[in-house]
């Protein structure tokens, strides 16, 4: 099956949620949870993390996690990583009782898609322009190892490439540490968007995509950058880029930061700005 095929079959049975220009969303994708150890990537920006959840719930939006939520390749028990990171699930237990939670899952989380809590994908659907909807899933279904055969490769990952990671070597099978494979997955991700003229926004290979103009891919980027996560907000039916981040104040005291890399990118209303030309 091609990499188009699978994107398709995620959309067919996609979750449907309104879009409109009072929606708040934001889109987080590839956190990769761990358990607390030398290997779990998350935990350097999980203050990070906090303080931007802090923020969204207090503002009003619903938060969708675009899959990779938890490192279950390199994980055995999903609970360890909940006791660790507890602060995290007492926050997503916060948007759940306002009705503003969805989780995908992506490749190092698949084992979760038998919750049927977790989604393979969500369709943010404009009513009053179908056009402008946006498509969102995790991306790893541009990859055949990370699809079809994940469980090979989670058995790599787990028992080859993580042990090595630790001596320095990068594992060269993975979209978010091998720069071509990245461009390739992105390549397929970007092809299909624009053949079937889908706005989509993924996350899987770590970089952030957010073009000034309107585009067809866009990406979230990811949590485990170093010294910053990034995130994409969708607000007065624009699209915005932006990175949590530490930062200092002029008398040296520390605080987290919220900072624009790209956009806003307007993607309703288009339409009523042509109408208005004539």
């Amino acid at each position: 099956m091609s990499a188009g095929r699978r994107l398709e079959r995620a959309f067919e049975k996609a979750r449907v949620l309104p879009f409109n220009k009072c929606s708040r969303y934001v889109l987080v994708s590839d956190c990769h949870r761990g358990v607390g150890t030398s290997s779990d990537n998350f935990l350097k920006n999980q203050h990070l993390y906090y303080a931007a959840l802090e923020h969204y719930y207090r503002n009003g939006f619903t938060y969708i996690e675009m899959g990779d939520g938890e490192e279950l390749w390199e994980n055995r028990k999903l609970r360890n990583i909940i006791e660790i990171h507890e602060d995290a699930y007492c926050m997503f237990a916060r948007f759940e009782e306002k009705g503003r939670l969805y989780l995908l899952y992506g490749n190092h989380d698949i084992v979760r898609k038998k919750n049927p809590v977790f989604l393979e994908s969500v369709i943010l659907y404009a009513d009053a322009m179908p056009e402008k909807s946006l498509y969102l899933t995790h991306g790893h279904q541009a990859s055949f190892l990370n699809s079809t055969l994940w469980p090979l490769a989670r058995f790599l990952v787990r028992y080859f490439w993580s042990p090595l990671e630790n001596l320095g070597f990068l594992d060269p099978t993975s979209a978010a540490k091998n720069y071509q494979v990245k461009e390739k997955c992105e390549e397929r991700l970007r092809g299909w968007a624009e053949a079937h003229r889908h706005i989509l926004v993924t996350g899987h290979t770590h970089r952030p995509v957010l073009p000034e103009e309107p585009a067809f891919y866009y990406n979230t980027g990811s949590c485990v950058h170093p010294r910053c996560i990034t995130c994409i907000e969708i607000e007065r039916g624009e699209m915005t880029l932006v990175k949590w981040m530490m930062d200092s104040r002029s008398d040296s005291i520390l605080y987290v930061a919220r900072e624009v890399i790209s956009g806003p990118v307007k993607i309703l209303g288009e339409r009523e700005k042509e109408k208005n030309a004539y």
